[in-house]
């Protein structure tokens, strides 16, 4: 009997790692899915001081754009760890990638609230950042580390921006942001705990100027 249950088990090929990467990809654009940790609005309600429909469009405007970054992050820690050497560095990835699920997902509930979808450019998004994930981890793990350092502490300006634009009584918006903030800054780090390398400047700015690119984009489309 034991002979015969080990033959039902093989090791993944090369063509089940692709439709597996594939399968977390389709999920992640195309579907809501379960969530690690309590939705950071469910302990708030907005019964008191309702949002006016200007106020609305301003937060929905806002929380589509943080869901696609969060579409991004999905697919560049994806890419990253595909990539990485240090099978330590890939585990601290994926733990870090399941946090952004839940930004990813919250992100998305609270767009429902508000009644409005997601970015239409989020598989570009997706396809873009993952293979920016991947180039960053052929360069090396010090450099993928200093990649990811620096795309977190730049999210974390991204978010402060955000809390200072969001209606003041946008209460469960605001719940999503500040706790996407605390995470992002611990994904930031954690990276240079572990030997991120510092960045050379000029691409620093190329990331920026990416990064508003895509906001400027989501926030409409």
């Amino acid at each position: 009997m034991i002979a015969v249950m080990s033959k039902s088990f093989r090791n993944p090929t090369a063509a089940d790692r692709i439709i597996g990467e594939v399968d977390r990809a389709l999920n992640n654009i195309f579907c809501k899915q379960p969530t690690s940790r309590i939705y950071p609005a469910s302990q708030v309600s907005e019964e008191e001081k309702p949002l006016t429909a200007e106020q609305k469009r301003l937060a929905a405007g806002l929380m589509r754009v943080n869901h696609s970054g969060e579409m991004a992050a999905q697919a560049l820690y994806q890419g990253q760890s595909l990539t990485a050497r240090d099978p330590k560095l890939v585990e601290k990835l994926r733990h870090a990638s399941i946090e952004e699920s839940d930004h990813l997902n919250w992100c998305r509930n609270r767009l429902e609230e508000l009644g409005e979808r997601p970015s239409l450019l989020d598989p570009l998004w997706y396809a873009g950042s993952f293979a920016i994930g991947m180039a960053a981890g052929i360069a090396g793990d010090r450099w993928n580390l200093g990649f990811l350092a620096e795309t977190e502490h730049q999210v974390v300006r991204h978010l402060d921006s955000h809390l200072e634009r969001l209606p003041a009584n946008d209460t469960r918006s605001r719940a999503i942001v500040e706790q996407m903030k605390i995470d992002e800054q611990g994904h930031a780090e954690l990276a240079e705990d572990l030997g991120a390398a510092d960045l050379p400047e000029p691409a620093k700015q190329m990331m920026k100027l990416t990064s508003k690119v895509m906001t400027t984009l989501a926030e409409k489309i």
